[in-house]
């Protein structure tokens, strides 16, 4: 772990607190279309913040340890190409074959340090349960709060019509310290605006992590906020229609506190349907 980094996210999440809250704390990748004729290819950014504080992210390309996608042929990896192509312009990603792709992204430790109340306002409006209840315990909520934390994303890629044989990765966890995973596939045909998903945390359930659903196309706030039961499951009502993106965050004390207190990950997965009309090949 770098924490010596000192990156300009650690800025946005600085300016987010003081500006937009909490919504400038999510991040994601997002393509510019999810359904995608078969052997297409789509412009993709990285995203932070939500409504007027919504923008590209603009940290060091270097803080992306891993970008890579999964689907029904295996992995590619796709981080020479992002860190070619820099972080001010989109990424053209090509898959080869039919069925639902994951794009996956890995981020290295930052660091970032807020004075106390305005620490407790993000601790709460993120649910963050855990730093909330030990700052209370250790009398600290006036302290300044310092963290290390990372970022984690996918997005679901739908390449070609739809098919029950070639949707089995949308539905699998890929391996992400704090993860999203749906238990249905959301493009299936079959499948209703019901959307139930698992939040895992280090490989594991996670109960009352607060998992939030947010309208892409229209996104100043969230459109649901669900707490994860015991099994680390919530179930939202997602429109099979427009592009959305749902984020959870979690965090854990360190017992190193000698540079920060707590390490948090934030982590999301976007996903989006074809315009009304569109063919059922996937051509947006």
């Amino acid at each position: 772990m770098n924490t010596a980094i000192r990156s300009l996210g650690a800025g946005v999440l600085l300016a987010a607190t003081l500006t937009a809250g909490a919504s400038a704390h999510d991040f994601w990748v997002q393509p510019a279309q999810f359904w995608l004729p078969s052997n297409g290819a789509v412009l993709t950014s990285l995203q932070v913040g939500h409504g007027p504080s919504r923008e590209r992210w603009g940290a060091d390309v270097n803080r992306v340890t891993s970008f890579y996608s999964l689907g029904p042929a295996g992995r590619t990896d796709r981080l020479a190409e992002l860190r070619a192509g820099g972080m001010d312009r989109d990424h053209q990603v090509r898959f080869a074959g039919p069925g639902v792709h994951v794009l996956v992204l890995q981020t290295n430790h930052a660091q970032s340090e807020l004075p106390g109340p305005r620490f407790t306002s993000y601790l709460k409006e993120e649910g963050l349960t855990p730093a909330i209840n030990l700052r209370a315990q250790r009398k600290i909520t006036d302290q300044p709060g310092r963290e290390v934390y990372t970022r984690r994303a996918k997005a679901l890629v739908q390449v070609g019509a739809p098919s029950a044989r070639l949707d089995a990765l949308a539905t699998r966890p890929v391996g992400l310290s704090l993860e999203i995973v749906p238990e249905v596939n959301p493009y299936a045909p079959t499948v209703g605006t019901n959307l139930p998903v698992r939040i895992l945390y280090e490989g594991r359930p996670l109960a009352g992590a607060l998992v939030k659903l947010n309208n892409l196309d229209f996104d100043g706030q969230p459109v649901a906020e669900i707490r994860s039961d015991s099994a680390g499951r919530a179930v939202f009502n997602v429109p099979r229609t427009g592009s959305w993106q749902l984020n959870v965050i979690w965090t854990k004390p360190l017992k190193d506190t000698a540079k920060a207190d707590f390490d948090t990950t934030f982590s999301s997965l976007t996903f989006g349907f074809p315009r009304k009309g569109a063919a059922a090949a996937g051509n947006p």
